[in-house]
């Protein structure tokens, strides 16, 4: 299946802590880091989804927010750490990409927000990622 999302990163499910309409899913990417997916418990089911499923996390790139180090106070639970490997910027928004121990992931920023946290290549960064903005495909 091909789709228009860039950001599809392999991984293990570690957990399901399932509730009555929804779920929690911890997914351990192959790179190491962890990824938490809040999805419907119907979709749990449907994707047939248990401890060692093998799964893709699914991240649109405009859902990811960059920052240059730790953030504290903040309901985000997914902080994916990682360096810059590209930014390519027009001259209101930009596409930068992060090497996240082996796996790539996109973040669709503004071009000021860029210059504000001085991007480049080699930028250590923490992409921030809502668990409701993460979907799952079963592998």
């Amino acid at each position: 299946m091909s789709l228009s999302i860039r950001n599809q990163l392999a991984g293990t499910v570690t957990a399901i802590a399932a509730g009555e309409a929804m779920a929690a899913v911890k997914v351990r990417l192959e790179g190491g880091q962890d990824i938490t997916a809040a999805i419907t418990a119907d979709a749990v089911k449907e994707l047939g989804l248990a401890t060692g499923s093998s799964v893709k996390a699914l991240v649109k790139a405009t859902e990811v927010a960059l920052a240059t180090g730790p953030v504290e106070g903040l309901s985000i639970r997914n902080r994916i750490v990682g360096t810059v490997v590209d930014v390519a910027a027009g001259p209101a928004m930009a596409s930068v990409k992060v090497d996240v121990n082996g796996g790539g992931l996109t973040a669709a920023i503004t071009a000021d927000a860029v210059e504000a946290l001085g991007l480049a290549a080699g930028s250590s960064v923490v992409a921030l990622i809502k668990a409701t903005e993460v979907s799952l495909q079963a592998a």
